[in-house]
């Protein structure tokens, strides 16, 4: 079942929420901030944590029109197009302002499919989050401009910004950082023509279970997610900073972006690592459910592989984890953020903390969503671990402890073998 609406039926507050849907999951989860803001006519307003890194980080959105593909999602529109941000190294942030989380149209829609059982509609300012990325700064200088350079997908139903602790502080740490909106999956997207383009899933939902079709309902979701992946390391040389050399790519999403992240690699030889957080790697409606294997769960791939699950999955319980590791040939990695849920691995884990708090919700709305993980180290955890992985196999240095085995440092963290 989904984490966010356990014990519920599917209903118009977000059909992609519902249990059917939660394999491929839009889940927010992140770490508590340090000040949180007062709540702004009676709305709560919300901090994300700092990255860490020894850079500032600068950003830029782009704009992507794919001319080969008709849109997947309505069929009426010639070309697919999507939004993009880069996150990267900047030398000068001042006199650029910190980017928003989201835009108005995004926050809107976001809200409309507000998925977190027991946050009422209307009552998060989600335009008012500011990240830690600024608009536009220039981008750091480097002895030699090489960078690694890292896509990110998120969940069904989510934007790209709501993995945004985690690509602010990979960009913090020198790497370049390529956000992906899945246009007509994502609860929102706005162009820079103010046009905002929300998600179609819902219907479609609603449409697969009343024709018996759920199933190829998630081929279709994961091979769009797919030829987006695609498409964007088509134009990769153009997205990266002026004058600078990509040395390496590597990806990594939550739940469905996941599911892209690992799918993408076995489908595309540019991709040389990805982590999957928490992304079942299988057509089915829950995670331990067997069948149904994608490709890549299937033939298994023969690059870096990085499973992180909640607390429950590993690749002894889900079975197309299972089939992926006993069927690649690369270095894998398996572990388990104790005490998770789904949404733990996204932005959520420091935003929900602070909606409870500041609307006076109980406390159970949190481990619904987030399970009993503390945030700050769940968010604490999460960044070493995929910072780690991508260290070792995009820059060739020491993964550092959270990849070497169980360790007293990270209690939270249980490695899977």
């Amino acid at each position: 079942m989904d984490p966010h609406t356990s014990g519920r039926g599917p209903d118009r507050r977000g059909v992609l929420a519902a249990a059917a849907f939660a394999v491929l999951g839009a889940a927010v989860a992140a770490p508590a901030a340090r000040a949180v803001p007062r709540s702004s006519g009676g709305r709560a307003r919300l901090t994300l944590p700092a990255p860490t890194g020894p850079y500032a980080v600068g950003t830029v959105s782009r704009h992507l029109v794919d001319h080969r593909r008709p849109d997947p999602w309505v069929t009426s529109r010639p070309s697919r197009e999507l939004m993009v941000s880069v996150r990267y190294p900047a030398r000068d942030v001042a006199g650029h302002p910190r980017a928003p989380q989201m835009l108005p149209g995004e926050a809107a829609g976001f809200d409309r499919l507000n998925a977190f059982g027991g946050v009422p509609k209307g009552r998060v300012d989600w335009a008012a989050t500011r990240t830690f990325a600024h608009q536009g700064a220039p981008p750091a200088r480097r002895r030699a401009a090489r960078h690694p350079v890292v896509l990110y997908s998120p969940g069904v139903g989510d934007p790209r910004s709501m993995g945004t602790t985690l690509t602010d502080e990979l960009a913090s740490r020198g790497y370049v950082v390529v956000c992906i909106d899945h246009t007509f999956d994502a609860s929102a997207v706005e162009f820079p023509d103010g046009r905002v383009e929300t998600s179609r899933l819902p219907e479609e939902y609603e449409r697969a279970e009343r024709e018996g079709t759920f199933v190829e309902l998630l081929k279709k979701t994961c091979a769009v997610r797919v030829a987006d992946t695609r498409f964007v390391l088509d134009r990769l040389e153009e997205l990266v900073p002026a004058g600078a050399e990509v040395s390496g790519v590597g990806m990594f999403g939550q739940s469905a972006g996941g599911f892209a992240a690992v799918q993408g690699m076995h489908d595309d030889q540019r991709i040389a690592a990805a982590a999957n957080l928490d992304g079942v790697l299988a057509y089915v409606r829950k995670d331990h459910n067997p069948g149904n294997l994608s490709t890549a769960a299937r033939d298994g791939v023969d690059r870096p592989v990085l499973l992180m699950g909640m607390d429950g999955n590993d690749h002894h319980t889900v079975p197309s984890w299972r089939a992926l590791w006993d069927h690649s040939t690369g270095p894998r990695a398996d572990l388990t953020l104790r005490g998770s849920r789904h949404a733990a691995y996204t932005d959520v884990v420091a935003m929900l903390p602070q909606i409870i708090r500041q609307l006076g919700l109980p406390e159970k709305t949190l481990t619904k969503v987030i399970g009993t993980v503390a945030p700050h180290r769940a968010v604490a955890a999460e960044r070493a671990c995929v910072r780690a992985f991508f260290d070792a196999w995009l820059r060739g240095r020491d993964g550092g402890e959270p990849l070497h085995g169980p360790s007293a440092g990270w209690p939270e963290l249980r490695f899977v073998r």
